[in-house]
């Protein structure tokens, strides 16, 4: 990728990249997808026993819940903060790359801190340094491909994030057992770091981004990250409409996953050895299927349209779930489970192209991290939701509450699909 000279007019920066590029190239751009993931996997599977262990059986599920919380706030105001200000950044290594060094090293520095964290206070204080640090670098770089892919490879760059995203969050939970095998949680902790960081290390030696930034205009970087929240971003509607369709449609995979253990105990009636079974099961062909469907779905995206490859992934997911819901044996709902992954791979890569297609390129470090608020949101949100159905449909019939509750996401699928019909999509030239 030839790199740009200095700071370019506003004109110019909004202009798409037209120069095709080799897969290998591609692929760099990807790979530290595939790090900040098995991060993320492999922290949500350590955090669980180290929490338990600290605070005790009886407190686990709320101190559960304010991790996610402090997780949640800290991705909100970090993430987009950390794209806008990248947008103006001028230095040698280019305006992505200093973000994505100081995140990555912190990474590894504040894992170390959760590691040796033996108080749930210090564990706590050391995730939140976690998750600025982190989203300190995922912020800007999820404006590469916004950046440097023309419009006509998206759909394959979207495709090959999406697989790399469901592989970092394998290895990661697989990294993480080896604390639960072993009870050795420090290796484990680390070996998370080592590999976000190496992920990190090649995209700053590979990716070639040039040097060009939005000017300041003169302003201070105190207004320019106060300019994130700016309303003008009103005026991209097809792009806030996105955003409220996204909301709405990541609700069902999290819901499946979230509220997996009371189905399986309470809808099927399985001893929690069994429940732990079926879920181990359950992980291999949802993924399988995740997986699989990801690229095609972002190649099939480029012809069809991205529009049409989400309203298909928003129906097979619905199907899926209501196939979950009405399951009579657990052999029955991991193949529905499955029916879920196709619609959730094919959402992964054709959602994140059409992000791509619509905002304006000279900030897109900024748009691509406000995105995000959907993906930090719809988890507490769906929660809520769904949590509240299952308790008051418990207090009538405690096997129904679970499957009420997977029903109750057929609507999120629905919401999600009105959403997007406002969308103007702009297909590729």
């Amino acid at each position: 990728m030839s790199a740009v000279a200095a700071t370019t007019p506003d004109v110019a920066l909004s202009q798409r990249p037209t120069r095709q590029l080799p897969q290998w190239q591609l692929i760099q751009l990807s790979l530290y997808w595939l790090g900040i993931n098995v991060l993320i996997g492999g922290v949500e599977y350590i955090l669980q026993p180290r929490t338990e262990a600290l605070v005790g059986t009886e407190h686990v599920g709320s101190a559960s819940a304010l991790i996610t919380a402090i997780g949640m706030v800290v991705a909100i105001l970090v993430q987009p903060v950390a794209g806008a200000l990248s947008d103006h950044t001028i230095s040698r290594w280019g305006r992505r790359k200093p973000y994505i060094f100081i995140g990555a090293t912190l990474d590894v520095v504040f894992l170390a801190g959760i590691a040796f964290s033996d108080t749930f206070v210090s564990l706590i204080a050391f995730f939140a340094l976690l998750q600025f640090s982190s989203n300190f670098a995922q912020g800007p770089f999820q404006g590469y491909v916004p950046d440097l892919v023309p419009p006509k490879q998206v759909g394959l760059a979207s495709a090959l994030m999406g697989i790399m995203i469901v592989l970092g969050r394998v290895v990661g939970v697989l990294i993480a057992t080896v604390g639960l095998f072993t009870g050795n949680w420090v290796v484990a902790t680390l070996g998370v770091g080592v590999l976000e960081l190496a992920t990190a290390v090649v995209t700053l030696v590979t990716v070639d981004e040039g040097r060009a930034a939005r000017s300041r205009g003169g302003r201070s970087w105190l207004r320019v990250a106060l300019s994130t929240w700016g309303l003008d971003i009103l005026r991209e509607r097809s792009y806030c409409w996105l955003i409220a369709s996204r909301l709405f449609l990541l609700m069902g995979p999290f819901i499946l996953t979230r509220l997996i253990f009371f189905y399986l105990t309470r809808s099927h009636g399985l001893s929690d050895e069994e429940t732990g079974f079926w879920s181990n099961v359950a992980t291999i062909p949802v993924a399988i299927a995740t997986l699989l469907t990801t690229y095609p779905a972002g190649r099939l995206s480029d012809r069809l349209g991205r529009k049409p490859l989400i309203y298909a992934s928003a129906l097979i997911g619905a199907a899926g779930m209501l196939g979950v819901a009405l399951a009579p044996t657990p052999l029955v709902a991991v193949l529905f489970a499955a029916v879920v992954g196709v619609g959730a791979g094919a959402f992964l890569a054709v959602d994140w192209a059409l992000m791509t297609d619509l905002i304006p390129k000279a900030e897109s470090g900024r748009y691509m991290g406000i995105s995000n608020l959907a993906g930090g949101a719809s988890g507490p949100i769906a929660l809520w939701i769904t949590g509240f159905a299952l308790d008051a449909v418990t207090t009538v019939d405690v096997a129904a509450g679970p499957r009420v509750a997977y029903l109750v996401t057929i609507l999120f699928y629905a919401v999600g699909a009105l959403l997007l019909r406002p969308v103007k999509e702009r297909r590729p030239a």
